[in-house]
């Protein structure tokens, strides 16, 4: 199926064919029930096993009765269901350590569904968003990408979700679950070895790789700066946060070379508080003249969103996104420190049609918020 910025259409991805499916989200332009029927027909086609692995998962009455139902009807025949969540929730959002500004009832609302299920803790953050359904099976699916299972990243928040169809990918992604649901902790998991596998997106080639962290954190950040310093002609950003060192540094780097085409969008209010808590770090004070250079130099556009507390509307752009050539880059994992160190995951998926789909979501959300004023 096509990319879409609303989900007219809930096709499946189809094995051969479009082993990928997307889904664009931006504010105000879904409601949650449809975000909420697409998830549910995932949930439909499990047979066996269903995996989730959920950092926010708390839906209100209306959501929660669409998804709680489909849950219900896979339990009923037979499918086993676990949800493993994160129960280490700070007090305080910290922001520069890329942590994800969302109101958690998740507990809450994963022992309402009566489900096994496991909070895992650590001193980060177990901040997956995905769905493993069949794994083992030839018809293994994922459901992954930087969507939070909650209302407002369904309708305030920008996002994406990518659907995939390959037993491989599905293994792997079943490997990161089990080591978080063994032990109940972040502690080592992430340690999965993998290697690129070759799918199909609109009759051409996809080659995908996905990555875990913790275990695979050094190497994400590596990778990510690597892919960007290698840009032949383009790079996009559409992300909420845009604070890892290295990839500052390679984004500078590009800038000042001039040749390679740089621009995208960013969450603007978040980041500002993020430049405010580098003021108080002494060897954090060059990232601010970093980050500002390559905001003026590539013309970012910038969201103004909401200033976060637990009690306001949570409205963040909140993809993790680059585009680098014909090569998207997406998953849970913001580009910061902290994410190295989290659960997280990561794909890196070279198809220049996905990557068309991607820079064309990226257009949209530049033309909607290329306008709004510096705070």
């Amino acid at each position: 199926m096509a990319g879409e910025t609303i989900t007219a259409s809930t096709s499946e991805p189809l094995p051969g064919e479009n082993d990928l499916a997307v889904t664009f989200l931006a504010q105000g332009e879904q409601s949650a029930e449809q975000i909420a029927t697409l998830l549910a027909e995932f949930i439909a086609g499990a047979e066996r096993t269903l995996d989730i692995a959920a950092y926010g998962f708390a839906l209100q009455p209306d959501t929660a009765a669409i998804i709680g139902a489909a849950l219900r009807e896979r339990a009923a025949a037979g499918v086993r269901i676990r949800i493993a969540y994160d129960s280490d929730r700070a007090l305080m959002i910290n922001l520069m350590a890329g942590m994800d500004p969302a109101l958690s009832e998740t507990e809450a609302f994963v022992a309402h569904l009566g489900y096994p299920s496991k909070g895992i803790s650590g001193l980060k953050l177990m901040h997956n968003k995905y769905l493993v359904r069949d794994a083992g099976q030839p018809t293994a699916q994922v459901w992954t990408g930087s969507t939070n299972l909650d209302d407002d990243a369904w309708t305030l928040q920008e996002n994406n979700v990518l659907r995939i169809a390959s037993a491989q990918l599905a293994s792997y992604y079943a490997e990161d679950f089990e080591q978080l649901w063994q032990t109940g902790e972040i502690g080592e998991s992430g340690n999965v070895g993998t290697r690129d596998v070759a799918l199909t997106y609109r009759g051409e080639p996809a080659h995908v790789r996905v990555l875990f962290a913790p275990g695979g954190g050094e190497t994400i950040d590596a990778l990510v700066a690597q892919t960007v310093r290698g840009a032949s002609w383009r790079v996009r950003i559409c992300s909420m946060l845009l604070n890892a060192g290295n990839l500052l540094n390679a984004l500078r780097d590009l800038l000042a070379a001039g040749n390679v085409a740089v621009d995208g969008v960013y969450d603007r209010t978040q980041m500002a508080a993020v430049l405010l808590q580098w003021q108080e770090i002494p060897h954090n004070h060059w990232k601010i003249g970093a980050f500002n250079d390559i905001v003026a130099r590539a013309r970012l556009a910038g969201k103004n969103s909401t200033p976060y507390t637990p009690t306001s509307v949570h409205d963040f752009m909140h993809d993790k996104i680059l585009v680098v050539d014909d090569t998207v880059i997406t998953g849970s994992y913001n580009f910061s420190r902290s994410a190295e160190l989290n659960a997280e995951n990561i794909l890196f998926i070279d198809s220049r049609p996905l990557a068309a789909e991607y820079s064309a979501y990226i257009d949209r959300l530049i033309a909607k918020y290329g306008s709004q004023a510096a705070l």
